[in-house]
């Protein structure tokens, strides 16, 4: 997983709780990289997860909750790091629907080496939009609040739900977004 995550997710914890909170999960944690993140460096995923564990053991907040939060906050921090991926797209399901074609090209560039989650799209409507993501990494809450960051960024009254099976035997997660009439 690229560095940005885990550098922005130790921001996110010094802005949300404090440095100290910070240095409190790394300490716990036991990592192999000692807590020492670059944004371009590649890490496990499962130090990702041994920090938010830490954090969820810190705060009693459920650690689907707070993947989610980091989520949220996490596409905030990575349409100012790359205002460059916002070009041109004036919607939520405009932008969504350019994720895996055009977004994750421009981050394949960035990042030649970045593993990224596939996504599959469906529309029967245009005030709906399906998304089918799939991962070997177990970030559902992430995506689903970096959904809800984008939808809040463009400022739409959209309902997001979702599910955990796409099909029988499959790990995909199936994201309905839905525009309010």
């Amino acid at each position: 997983m690229k560095g940005v995550v885990f550098t922005e997710f130790l921001e996110y914890v010094e802005e949300c709780y404090s440095p100290e909170m910070a240095d409190k999960i790394i300490a716990t944690s036991s990592l192999c990289s000692y807590g020492v993140y670059t944004s371009v460096g590649t890490y496990p995923h499962q130090e990702l997860v041994k920090l938010i564990s830490a954090l969820s053991t810190e705060t009693g907040r459920q650690v689907p909750d707070l993947i989610h939060a980091f989520g949220k906050h996490l596409f905030g921090r990575l349409i100012r790091i790359y205002p460059m991926f916002l070009t041109g797209f004036s919607s939520s399901f405009e932008l969504l629907r350019s994720v895996q074609d055009q977004i994750h090209v421009k981050v394949r560039m960035l990042y030649p080496d970045a593993e990224l989650p596939t996504f599959e799209y469906q529309s029967n409507h245009p005030d709906q939009l399906i998304i089918i993501y799939r991962s070997k990494r177990p970030f559902k809450d992430l995506a689903a609040g970096m959904i809800e960051g984008c939808i809040e960024h463009f400022g739409e009254a959209i309902t997001l739900t979702w599910d955990s099976s796409v099909q029988p035997g499959d790990a995909g997660v199936r994201f309905v977004l839905e525009r309010k009439a």
